[in-house]
């Protein structure tokens, strides 16, 4: 009798627990896609964050993360078959791909076609923006139309006279960053500083990234030399970053913000920073990286943002769709958005404005552009993320 007792208490247990883990199975699912480590490491940081924040799909939890091939220009058809593949999941309800690379659109589409239910996201949209916001419901892009007036006036606020643009002549065909250009100039002329433009070789060029690197180490003295050292330098190219940074550094000048800002741009290697026990944890990496520019001379000359854009478009865009979903937020709020990116940046700020198209002026409400406010190692932030862009620099083009 107490044996079958023993049974029936052993099989109530059983059934009380399965009740239990089916009570707190998550209630819908959100798929992230990303690039993997070797291409995109920040981006999948972000996705694992959120994987711990609310558990994997695949044990009960809310978030399921793939990634989309290294090599995904001459892929393209895989990229997109994976991102079909989520909307199989009856429960998926938000699909967020960062970086939104060529094929996003597509597979979206698709998405859009089975399954009209799923919230689609993306971030740092690599598609022309009429073609990614006809399938996405938002596209994320950093704000380099406000920073062409950020920038300078963080360069201002930092003591600079003088402000040289570093590029060459592929980056300059470019539609944003000739763009870019053309309004750094219009806001150094209004702040009162001087603005120059110099040419550094194309890394992909002949002389390669070593040779383009090289140049900027040799020239930096004579640059410096030549404009001074309350100049500060700024170039549209990865690979100039970390030489430009180790001559700031050991001979003067500021540095406002790289171009992709964060803390591992140019940093590391221009400083012989090792980071491998501080990965994905950004206040670590910052406070290492802080530290490292003042012993290298360089406190209240040099600037980043304290957080990766990529890793943050991962967490903050899976939030944001979660958020949609529960109704606790709306997809066309940008009040709503921007609160999500503050979220995963302690300390830090963000802004959001809509795109503009330069040859209509009209503004899409689907393609909004972010950017954080600027961190002066070893003084703080500059405040500029609450600067509101005056009007007229939108309305500039190359």
């Amino acid at each position: 009798m107490r044996s079958r007792f023993a049974l029936w208490w052993l099989l109530l247990v059983f059934l009380f627990a399965g009740a239990a883990v089916a009570a707190e199975e998550a209630p819908f699912h959100i798929g992230i896609m990303t690039g993997t480590v070797s291409q995109s490491e920040d981006d999948l940081r972000g996705a694992e964050l959120m994987i711990q924040k609310y558990g994997n799909s695949a044990e009960g939890g809310m978030i399921t993360h793939i990634t989309y091939p290294d090599n995904f220009m001459s892929e393209m058809e895989t990229t997109i078959g994976q991102i079909v593949g989520l909307a199989d999941d009856p429960k998926m309800r938000v699909i967020v791909v960062n970086q939104a690379i060529p094929g996003t659109a597509e597979g979206f589409r698709r998405v859009r076609e089975k399954r009209p239910d799923i919230i689609l996201l993306a971030g740092t949209a690599q598609e022309d923006p009429a073609v990614i916001t006809a399938a996405a419901d938002l596209a994320l892009i950093a704000d380099d139309i406000s920073r062409g007036y950020t920038i300078p006036l963080g360069a201002q606020k930092m003591g600079a006279k003088t402000f040289v643009h570093v590029s060459f002549p592929r980056h300059m065909s470019y539609e944003t960053l000739g763009r870019r250009r053309a309004i750094m100039e219009a806001a150094c002329k209004d702040l009162g500083i001087k603005f120059v433009f110099e040419t550094a070789p194309d890394p992909t060029s002949d002389v390669g990234v070593a040779g383009a690197q090289q140049f900027i180490l040799e020239q930096m003295p004579a640059w410096l030399e030549k404009y001074g050292k309350d100049t500060a330098f700024f170039c549209t190219n990865d690979a100039h970053t970390e030489p430009l940074l180790k001559r700031i550094a050991e001979l003067g000048g500021y540095f406002v913000e790289a171009d992709l800002p964060s803390p591992l741009m140019g940093y590391p290697g221009a400083l012989g920073i090792d980071l491998s026990q501080e990965k994905g944890d950004w206040t670590a990496i910052l406070k290492k990286v802080e530290e490292s520019v003042e012993k290298a001379g360089g406190k209240g000359r040099m600037g980043t943002w304290a957080y990766s854009i990529g890793y943050t478009h991962s967490a903050a865009l899976a939030e944001f769709g979660k958020r949609v979903v529960e109704e606790k937020a709306k997809v066309d709020s940008l009040k709503d958005l921007v609160a999500c990116y503050n979220e995963f940046t302690p300390g830090a700020k963000w802004n959001a404005s809509y795109y503009t198209d330069a040859g209509t002026g009209v503004r899409n409400k689907k393609m909004v552009m972010v950017r954080q406010d600027t961190y002066v190692l070893g003084k703080g932030y500059l405040g500029v993320a609450d600067v509101e862009v005056p009007e007229k620099y939108f309305k500039i083009t190359k």
